[in-house]
């Protein structure tokens, strides 16, 4: 994630999804996995907040989400968090590394952190790993690896991951996800939360489950699926 997008449309729905999922009960971390700004300004879609349509879908959240459109990126990220719109949630706000040592330190140190939470969001600018770019090299921060969802997901957590949809069908890509994970988390239930432009992938430990699948229950039953469409994806695994 990039500050320089803070509270922009898609950030909108993504905070919604994380209060929605907060009805659960469990404790959340956020692992915002920013990278530097880099000066675009092509994401930043902040228009949303002058449309009184879009009031609807969260009214506490959108009213936030006006109040800090004006404050410098950095000071947005910080009003955010401080302002209890995900109570009681655990965050994580170092640049992601790009060498591979500074890179394994820093997933240290963020585990280390958000060790007492249940559901962990992961927040990388593009998603999970792609084959043509390794950990340690360049464009690596932009992307959350397998080894580390499998590590967390090892540790007893649920994982939420930010993935936004690649150049192909995208039923298609969701269930290459979904099958993907499904090889890290053998054993959990799997639902994608779709957007117009990004897909978050929910992950649910066995021991959450009936918590957190109430809680996207809810969110499939109650909000406008051109905001967020749930979808349970993968069943879990047979005991």
């Amino acid at each position: 994630m990039k500050e320089q997008y803070v509270g922009d449309v898609n950030d909108y729905r993504k905070y919604a999804l994380l209060r929605l999922l907060s009805r659960s009960g469990l404790k959340l971390g956020v692992c915002w996995m920013l990278t530097p700004n880099d000066g675009r300004s092509d994401g930043n879609k902040l228009g949303y907040l002058d449309q009184a349509k879009q009031e609807r879908h969260d009214p506490e959240l959108f009213t936030l989400l006006r109040r800090v459109r004006n404050e410098p990126d950095a000071r947005r990220l910080i009003l955010i968090e401080a302002s209890e719109t995900l109570p009681g949630a655990v965050f994580v706000n170092a640049i992601v590394p790009e060498t591979l040592f500074e890179r394994q330190l820093w997933f240290k140190q963020a585990s280390a952190v958000l060790a007492d939470t249940d559901l962990i969001f992961f927040d990388p600018d593009n998603g999970v790993e792609v084959g043509s770019v390794a950990k340690g090299r360049r464009n690596s921060s932009k992307y959350v690896y397998r080894d580390e969802l499998a590590a967390t997901y090892r540790d007893g957590h649920s994982l939420l991951i930010y993935q936004h949809f690649q150049r192909k069908e995208r039923e298609s890509f969701m269930r290459d996800v979904a099958g993907d994970l499904r090889r890290i988390a053998a054993d959990a239930e799997i639902w994608a939360i779709r957007t117009a432009h990004v897909v978050f992938m929910l992950v649910i430990q066995p021991r959450h489950r009936a918590a957190l699948s109430a809680a996207a229950h809810h969110a499939r039953e109650t909000a406008d699926p051109d905001f967020l469409h749930a979808r349970l994806i993968e069943h879990a695994a047979s005991p």
